[in-house]
């Protein structure tokens, strides 16, 4: 009998482990299927989640319901498992550098209750080689089995898009490499329980792992290039938005716009290739020209709403300024790795007075990840600039009178970062990248 017909049959079961953005949906999605254990390292989460709460906001109630799911923080209720999914997060240290502790953390819980016929499949973002070179030793030093053998390995990359009700779990196909070919029909078979769009087999790990990152380096590198055009039209004294527009009616153009690039993934997953690239003994220069031109532009945002203020004749040190949205993208409450903190300290770093507000961010996350405290409201007739820095829906149906009765006197600068209002703000002194 095979994984999967043990699974349908209720003989066998599947664990997620990292019940995220990226872990909870799977587990849920599987769990409308097959019999789930959903793992996760915080106590207050799992509460959260048994009580048919998402802890990250994105799932409602009802995507729990009709679930076979036990949702647990005790590593030995994994022993029950037989087919293992790794979701864990794989972030960037200080000096961005790949931060392979939660992932190696996981496979060494994993490791530890590993028994002979089990599957394990990674979908954390890493570089080509990651999972056999860094996680399986780990599953293998722990269990005591033998890799190939005992028990079969795969990696089936994340394309979860937070926020995204079109684009979601069971439409996007499910790219899939595996240690030998019979795990790699076992895997995807699994997969296409909840997948509709079906699978894409690789030939092997590294082609997979090299696949999903390439796919956030290209966007990265996109955006890159659109926001250094954004600097040069800015000087040049032309919308970049209007040029973009233009370009557009060419068939070919690729519709890229300038922005703030943060978030878990376009920000953070280049420098895992370009940490491997430097291994490999190549530095890999178009990627990290692009990375310091994403990572600049929260400063440059900030840099120029200062010189709007001053030259309005407003001193740095008497101005107030309101940013709204903190979150990485909109319409989420995922603050991590945002690049709208460096539009902050920017400010902060002329004297700036500076107020942020957000209707989906947790004030009680702001605080402690940035150590900024989140106005439930925006005060009236005092900011000398008003910053849109993250298109909500609430703000993008705002007209310019809402903008105008924040500021002093009713007029001052109105920065808008993803130019969300142009053409539609009239007497505000406007400027957007």
């Amino acid at each position: 009998m095979t994984m999967h017909e043990k699974l349908i049959e209720g003989k066998a079961s599947i664990s997620v482990l990292g019940l995220g953005y990226v872990g909870l949906p799977i587990a849920l999605a599987f769990a409308k299927k097959v019999k789930v254990i959903g793992f996760d390292i915080k106590q207050e989460r799992v509460e959260k989640m048994n009580s048919g709460v998402d802890p990250s906001g994105e799932l409602s109630s009802e995507d729990f319901e009709g679930c076979d799911i036990s949702f647990t923080s005790n590593p030995e209720d994994l022993r029950g498992a037989d087919f293992h999914i790794v979701a864990v997060p794989t972030p960037i240290n200080p000096s961005q550098q790949p931060d392979l502790g939660p992932l190696l953390s996981a496979s060494k819980i994993l490791g530890s209750v590993l028994k002979k016929g089990d599957f394990v499949v990674y979908e954390s973002t890493v570089y080509p080689g990651c999972t056999e070179e860094d996680c399986v030793p780990v599953l293998v030093s722990e269990s005591g089995l033998d890799y190939g053998k005992d028990f079969k390995v795969g990696y089936s990359p994340e394309r979860i898009n937070p926020g995204d009700k079109v684009n979601t779990l069971s439409t996007i196909v499910k790219v899939v490499g595996a240690c030998d070919e019979e795990s790699l029909e076992v895997i995807s078979k699994i997969y296409e329980l909840v997948i509709d769009a079906g699978t894409h087999k690789v030939s092997s790990i590294k082609v997979a792992e090299a696949s999903k990152i390439i796919e956030n380096i290209q966007r990265d590198m996109n955006i890159a290039l659109v926001n250094e055009l954004s600097i040069i039209f800015g000087r040049a004294g032309i919308n970049t938005y209007e040029v973009l527009e233009a370009a557009g009616t060419k068939w070919n153009f690729l519709p890229f716009k300038p922005g703030l690039v943060g978030g878990h993934c376009i920000g953070i997953d280049p420098y895992y290739l370009t940490w491997k690239s430097n291994k490999l003994g190549y530095h890999a220069k178009v990627i990290n020209s692009a990375r310091y031109v994403n990572d600049s532009m929260g400063f440059y945002v900030g840099k120029q709403t200062v010189k709007k203020i001053l030259a309005r004749g407003v001193s740095a040190l008497s101005a107030r300024v309101l940013v709204m949205g903190i979150t990485f993208k909109e319409n989420v409450e995922d603050i991590r790795n945002t690049k709208v903190i460096d539009v902050i300290r920017e400010l902060e770093s002329f004297n700036v007075s500076v107020d942020v507000v957000d209707p989906h961010a947790k004030a009680s996350e702001v605080k402690s990840e940035y150590g900024i405290t989140l106005l439930e409201h925006p005060e009236k007739n005092v900011y000398n600039a008003v910053i849109v820095a993250v298109n909500h829906s609430e703000y993008a149906s705002m007209k310019e009178e809402d903008f105008a009765q924040k500021m002093h006197g009713g007029e001052g600068v109105f920065v808008d970062v993803k130019g969300i209002f142009r053409n539609k703000i009239k007497d505000l002194d406007y400027w957007s990248l």
